[in-house]
């Protein structure tokens, strides 16, 4: 499917601020890889670190141009799937914001959804894929299962979609079509929550319409998602996720585990090298890596939250990874500055 106008949402926020500037971004080093003391590769990116007043304390690269957040976008959906009528709360919640790595945790989640909807795994319209872990997916084809629909990293979004669209009497074949009942509500929340319109609107990975907004609107979403009072659909999210971060990315995942390591953090990956983390008080910090190496997401993304005041002590396992050679560590991955860089991480390593 070719790209989408933004014509197709018109309507949608009248009242925001313009949309971000659809242009080349002007990306900064944000990581180095360095072996034996020498520079041997550069991570450009744009960072955006919002102080709890939501004012910009930091910033490098481009902020403000537009971008695709990708999965990051997920919890802002969440919330537009909510305030739409959908009754999910705890794990079944995270897992409609998930990028899930396929587990049988995963699988009987995205079920349970679609069968709350009345609905089965043939009422899908995410793409087929194999489950998005390695090793779940190398189990998976050892296995002899080939691709599907609830494999797929997305499937829970998708549930949830259907879910929404049945509850509210709207299509279901046509439900990721921009102009359907769902993604006209779900593209007003985007704009809600990142107080600008929406740039552009293509495909994602998993057939869903994605929206482009910047790395500024993105951060002050998932700020406001976690500042919102008690109860709301914004709390909601926040909370489901930050009590189920394996249900909403999977055992193992950097993700997961930079939630569990900081109180209170709400954090999303995307792919494409983009991080988003948000603390309840309205902290929030958002990375976009240029040339979407993962290696350099997670690095950056705690130095970001170290410059917003969360103890370097508690991140320090996410700093960037040891570099190896010949078996021995001759390195790390490591932010630049004005980022703080964080001791290196004890284990892990890059060939």
């Amino acid at each position: 499917m070719s790209p989408l106008s933004v014509d197709a949402l018109a309507g949608c926020g009248n009242s925001l601020a313009a949309a971000p500037s659809v242009r080349e971004p002007l990306h900064a080093p944000v990581a180095h890889l360095v072996r034996g003391g020498v520079v041997e590769g550069v991570h450009h990116g744009s960072v955006v670190v919002l102080a709890a007043d939501g004012s910009v304390e930091l910033q490098l690269g481009d902020i403000e141009a537009a971008f695709y957040p990708r999965s990051a976008l997920k919890p802002v959906q969440a919330v537009a799937m909510l305030r739409a009528g959908l009754p999910l709360d705890g794990d079944l919640l995270s897992l409609a914001a998930a990028s899930h790595s396929g587990e049988e945790r995963h699988l009987a989640g995205t079920r349970r959804i679609l069968e709350l909807a009345g609905l089965t795994e043939d009422d899908l319209r995410n793409v087929p894929d194999l489950p998005f872990h390695p090793v779940v997916r190398e189990n998976w084809i050892r296995a002899g299962r080939l691709p599907s629909r609830l494999a797929q990293n997305c499937s829970g979004k998708h549930a949830a979609m259907l879910y929404t669209a049945r509850l509210n009497g709207w299509s279901l074949d046509d439900y990721l079509n921009p102009a359907h009942p769902l993604q006209q509500a779900i593209a007003e929340i985007v704009e809600d929550l990142t107080g600008q319109g929406i740039a552009r609107v293509t495909v994602d990975g998993c057939g869903a319409p994605l929206f482009a907004v910047s790395l500024h609107g993105l951060a002050r979403a998932v700020a406001r998602i976690t500042t919102a009072p008690a109860g709301t659909p914004e709390a909601r999210v926040a909370d489901a996720m930050r009590e189920h971060a394996e249900m909403a990315s999977g055992s193992g995942r950097d993700v997961a585990a930079l939630m569990r390591a900081v109180p209170g953090l709400l954090a999303k990956d995307g792919y494409e090298g983009v991080q988003v983390a948000a603390l309840p008080d309205g902290r929030a910090v958002a990375v976009k890596i240029a040339d979407g190496a993962d290696r350099a997401r997670v690095p950056v993304a705690a130095a970001a939250l170290a410059r917003a005041g969360v103890d370097a002590g508690v991140l320090g396992e996410f700093g960037g990874g040891p570099v190896l050679g010949g078996g021995a560590v001759v390195g790390h991955i490591r932010p630049t500055r004005p980022l703080d860089p964080l001791p290196p991480a004890p284990s892990g390593g890059r060939g």
